[in-house]
């Protein structure tokens, strides 16, 4: 039996947080319709940089007192580069698949035309669901810690310093990276599309061989994607866990960071030109 002073902590808890995400995803909205766009991914964005300089204050204070040694710091100056470098490069990567048009003037340009897919299509989504997945049952087990040696256990386990969470984690985060691509791209409509716009993939026939062909593509693109992400997910934690350091900018929040500051700069170069195009055709 639950007194009421708790019921009504966790109701006024419940009502906080629940009207403070409503308001977050409504001033995410305003954000996209008078900004550049992706509001809620620039409010991320924000709360991730504003701990930046906490983080690189508790560093130095570290260092100074010699709880970390200055080769320490110069290694984890060097993986954090590494890890920017390797989130950039693979989030812009893509693979072209050519594409001829059966009805177009042989003086056009042919190499412009090609079918574009990311090595990573699903970005940090198959990250933030994977953590939602491991983080229900161990809230749930921690409200029986106490009474049942169960619950103590899946708390031990799905910790993120066990290597069963570690090995869970990256499971999670290579089927949902599958999933949200399956959801994200249907190759059934992309030959379709293809084929109305009589439009062809060189060696490959139109139809059946086409969806074959683009789902063989996408297998591989989405397995390399999905063990760079689970890589960038887990490093963090096994330097915390093998090298004992404050490794803040990292992981999850450096893929945050770059991914939103990458596709903000192709959005504004993109209005930069549609707005060129617009003086152009006014003169």
């Amino acid at each position: 039996m639950i007194s009421l002073s708790p019921f009504i902590f966790i109701l006024l808890t419940t009502v906080i947080v629940t009207t403070g995400t409503v308001f977050l995803m409504w001033l995410g909205e305003k954000i996209t319709e008078f900004g550049i766009g992706n509001g809620i991914s620039m409010i991320i964005l924000a709360g991730i940089v504003a701990g930046i300089i906490p983080a690189i204050i508790r560093t130095y204070e570290l260092v100074k007192v010699g709880e970390i040694s200055v080769l320490l710091l110069t290694v984890t100056l060097i993986i954090i580069i590494t890890v920017i470098a390797g989130i950039v490069y693979i989030q812009e990567a893509e693979r072209r698949i050519p594409i001829n048009y059966a009805r177009r003037n042989v003086m056009i340009n042919q190499a412009a035309s090609y079918l574009p897919f990311k090595l990573n299509p699903s970005g940090v989504i198959p990250i933030i669901f994977a953590v939602a997945i491991l983080m229900f049952p161990a809230t749930i087990a921690q409200f029986f810690v106490n009474k049942s040696e169960i619950a103590r256990a899946i708390v031990d386990y799905l910790s993120p310093q066990n290597y069963v969470y570690f090995g869970l984690y990256v499971i999670l985060i290579i089927f949902f990276a599958y999933f949200y691509t399956a959801i994200l791209i249907n190759p059934v409509d992309i030959a379709d599309n293809l084929r109305r716009s009589g439009a062809f993939i060189p060696g490959v026939r139109a139809g059946s061989q086409t969806v074959e062909y683009l789902n063989y593509v996408l297998t591989r693109l989405v397995f390399a994607g999905s063990i760079f992400l689970a890589v960038i997910a887990i490093l963090p934690m096994l330097l915390i866990k093998w090298l004992n350091v404050p490794f803040y900018f990292g992981g999850t929040s450096a893929l945050i960071v770059v991914v939103v500051a990458l596709d903000t700069i192709h959005q504004v170069e993109a209005y930069l030109a549609m707005r060129k195009y617009e003086g152009f055709l006014r003169r």
